[in-house]
């Protein structure tokens, strides 16, 4: 019975926890609760199953209560989220928030202001067009308030014109009669003067002037007075003598008395009038063509009285023979604006789409990592965990070697999970994280920079660019016409329609047209730079998600991360055997870079710049750690390579630069390509 009983207790006993977690959760909860979270595989299965179904289905329905019910892999990938999300895949998220918030910030504002910039110019250019149009329509105006009072007025000019046409129908009948003259005679004088125009040019029927037509009706009605007067002279000697004849009844006698009654060439006389008239015709040199005038303007006078404007406008090529209106500038650089936002917004549309399908990306990482830290040892083996320490105590109280306290150059190859501190390791993955944000934060910068500065200049010219238009314009013309003359009273309807005056005065100012600017306030800065601050932290905070994500897989996979342990610490064993000959090349090349001649630049500035000497010293060529007055300078002549205390120990104080190589300790497992990497 003792021996079972024996039996029963050696079963019934626990190993003390290996990890932090372990110990902590051990402390904290209560002991069945502890005997479940570690129970060994099999125990406790209705259990262990009707907690992960009810664990998963708050975090998912149906396949994912199932998975977290039956599957540690499906429980481990989903807690791996929380790290995940502190690592790139969550940087991801912020980075496509960031983008969002820098849209919505900085670009929006530039969008706003150019937007007001291109909606000024337009105003400015209509509001010029609209002043100018407006002068020439106030300098205009006079000049159709006298048309618009001749039209007005067309009654009454048609009245006073008929008056004068019925006025010079009287002359103009005199001057068309053919009374006191034969017309076959003018026919016959018409011909003549023709031929006598001509000069015995060929003989066309030329149409004589009205000065020509008028002088010779005159000469034909003088031809004919005097024709008459001696027609009737020779009737007036004919009835003479007949009345002699009668009266004198004598023969012989009658005829001797009566033959001064025969001398009819006294008639003839009259002729000289004819040659004085055509000499010396009463008739002005200019009649002809007064009249034609007047009878020009008398017919004129008889048509439809009306006034037009017609205001051509002459269209000049502008440069290289292209005509580009204001409008159509405008048109253009809105529309290329417009499509320039219409990409932004499409490609705005697409990153949220990839950042809604980013999650797919998260979920795969968190199975990765889990299936990588199950399939290579190697990968993400660089922790020195609880269990690590453990092992490392055995063997010290065993006798056997131990690797606690590291060396200074084995401590930049892992990382201590419990130190607070970011770590060499963790340093160099996240400087490369750092940078990788840096072109965010210079975009950041780069928009806000010039959204400000885009901003102060538009509003210096919003504030000095105010123009005040000023146009005024005063007249008075007047014309007084006297008399009660027919032509008084036809010269005071029209010239008279010229009494005008008027005093226009226009203001106006581009107040309307100036841009008005929005310049950002502090909290649309502290939105659009939050994002990119929280982008920041998680860089920072990637190191404790990265050593998280190592517990919860350890924490589902206990056996596993015993053999990880147990094989990093193998693995430290061997390369501390074969430490000097794996880090022979490395410390050989830093010592010659330090024997090599420094420039005197660094010279100059190690003896004048006490602040600086900290980064010139000369480091140990093991761990690089900067030389210090207890550091071991190698006394060779042409070596002098500088040591730390403890790295001159860790070399068994034998200098590995001048010390050949054959007497250097060697190791089978002198292979450093085999190293464990520090997992992304």
């Amino acid at each position: 019975m003792s021996v079972k009983h024996h039996q029963y207790g050696a079963k019934e006993q626990r190993k003390p926890p290996h990890t932090t977690v372990q110990r902590l959760l051990s402390w904290g909860l209560p002991v069945s609760c502890n005997q479940f979270l570690w129970r060994q595989p099999g125990e406790f299965p209705v259990t262990a199953f009707l907690l992960g179904a009810g664990t998963g289905g708050i975090l998912a329905i149906g396949l994912g209560a199932i998975g977290w019910g039956t599957s540690p892999h499906i429980r481990c990938a989903s807690l791996l989220l929380v790290p995940k999300m502190l690592g790139k895949e969550g940087r991801l998220f912020v980075l496509g928030y960031a983008l969002a918030a820098i849209y919505a910030g900085p670009v929006a504002n530039l969008q706003h202001n150019l937007n007001e910039v291109i909606a000024s110019l337009g105003c400015t250019v209509e509001h010029q067009i609209n002043n100018t149009r407006a002068a020439w329509r106030i300098s205009t105006a006079p000049l159709r308030a006298v048309f618009k009072d001749l039209l007005s007025s067309k009654a009454s000019l048609k009245a006073e014109t008929k008056n004068i046409s019925a006025s010079f129908e009287d002359l103009d009948a005199q001057v068309n009669s053919e009374t006191g003259f034969v017309p076959e005679n003018a026919k016959d004088s018409e011909e003549t003067a023709q031929g006598s125009w001509t000069r015995g040019a060929p003989n066309p029927r030329l149409h004589l002037s009205t000065q020509k037509m008028y002088e010779l009706k005159t000469k034909l009605r003088c031809s004919y007075v005097v024709n008459q007067a001696i027609l009737s002279c020779r009737r007036w000697f004919d009835q003479k003598h007949e009345q002699c004849m009668q009266r004198i009844s004598v023969p012989l006698f009658n005829h001797l008395l009566c033959l001064p009654m025969k001398f009819k060439f006294f008639c003839d006389i009259a002729k000289v009038m004819e040659v004085w008239c055509r000499n010396r015709i009463p008739v002005e040199g200019n009649f002809g063509q007064t009249y034609d005038s007047l009878n020009q303007s008398i017919h004129g006078l008889d048509e439809e009285f009306s006034a037009k404007i017609d205001i051509k406008e002459e269209k000049q090529a502008g440069v290289l023979g292209i005509n580009v209106s204001w409008q159509h500038v405008s048109t253009e650089v809105r529309d290329y604006v417009q499509r320039q936002e219409a990409r932004l917004e499409w490609a705005l549309g697409l990153l949220h789409v990839l950042m809604s399908c980013a999650f797919l990306l998260v979920l795969y990482s968190s199975f990765s990592y889990m299936d990588s830290y199950n399939g290579d040892i190697r990968f993400d083996n660089i922790y020195i965990s609880t269990y690590f320490c453990q092992i490392d105590e055995r063997r010290r109280k065993l006798g056997k070697q131990t690797l606690l306290p590291l060396r200074k150059a084995e401590e930049k190859t892992v990382i201590f999970p419990c130190k607070p501190t970011i770590q060499a390791q963790e340093m160099k993955n996240l400087v490369r994280e750092l940078l990788g944000t840096l072109p965010i934060l210079l975009l950041l910068l780069l928009l806000c920079a010039l959204d400000w500065a885009l901003y102060s200049v538009f509003d210096t010219i919003r504030q000095h660019s105010f123009q005040q238009y000023s146009f005024r314009s005063s007249h008075k013309l007047e014309v007084k016409v006297g008399g009660d003359s027919m032509l008084a009273r036809l010269l005071r309807k029209t010239i008279g329609a010229l009494n005008t005056s008027s005093d226009t005065a226009v203001e106006s100012n581009n107040m309307p047209c100036l841009p008005q600017p929005v310049c950002l306030d502090a909290r649309a800065y502290w939105r659009a730079s939050l994002p990119i601050g929280l982008l920041v932290c998680l860089c920072l905070a990637q190191a404790i998600g990265y050593r998280l994500r190592r517990v919860i897989a350890a924490f589902y996979f206990p056996k596993r991360e015993k053999k990880r342990v147990l094989f990093l610490y193998n693995d430290l064993l061997r390369k501390r055997a074969a430490f000097t000959k794996l880090r022979r090349a490395v410390i050989i090349k830093r010592a010659q870079q330090q024997r090599g001649p420094r420039h005197h630049l660094v010279d100059t500035l190690h003896r004048r710049c006490p602040l600086l000497r900290r980064w010139l010293r000369r480091r140990c060529v093991v761990c690089q750690t900067p030389e210090t007055p207890e550091s071991y300078v190698c006394p060779t002549p042409e070596c002098e390579a500088v040591y730390c205390r403890s790295c001159w120990n860790d070399m068994k104080k034998r200098c590995p630069v001048c010390t050949p190589h054959e007497e250097l300790s060697s190791s089978a497992y002198s292979d450093s390509n085999d190293d464990t990497m520090y997992a992304e």
